[in-house]
């Protein structure tokens, strides 16, 4: 059994990381992944993660600090890799990244017709806040 290895996206990762999230249902016609990924390079924080198996991106995490909260976002295992603690490994590492930047809370939305992530959610720590998501676009993606 081969280890997950975690790093730093890189862009080269980029083709890979578009194809994982599509396979994963994670992209909307309304978020153009290119974009996302542009948006958080610009930020230079580190804090877009790949996980790879002998050089193959297998999973990803985005990761998100402004200061009050963490946000995790496109939390992605390549569908044929679940079950083998690579969501598990990529959100230590994303929480890990996080503590050391002094985040006191991490915050993330699934989507309710997605049971299955939210079990995996809770099964790591993760619990239901009783707060309402509310959203507005300002860039519409095209």
């Amino acid at each position: 059994m081969m280890t997950l290895r975690i790093r730093p996206f890189a862009v080269d990762d980029t083709d890979a990381v578009i194809a994982l999230w599509l396979d994963c249902d994670l992209t909307r016609p309304w978020n153009d992944p290119a974009r996302d990924i542009d948006r958080k390079l610009a930020l230079a924080d580190d804090l877009l993660l790949v996980g790879t198996l002998d050089h193959h991106v297998v999973g990803t995490v985005m990761a998100g600090y402004e200061g009050h909260r963490g946000w995790i976002n496109y939390l992605a295992v390549e569908p044929t890799e679940r079950g083998a603690g690579h969501g598990r490994a990529l959100m230590d590492a994303a929480e890990t990244r996080l503590r050391e930047l002094g985040c006191p809370k991490i915050n993330l939305q699934v989507r309710a017709t997605n049971p299955d992530a939210i079990a995996f959610y809770k099964r790591i720590g993760f619990t239901v806040d009783d707060a309402v998501s509310l959203g507005k676009r300002l860039v519409v993606d095209e």
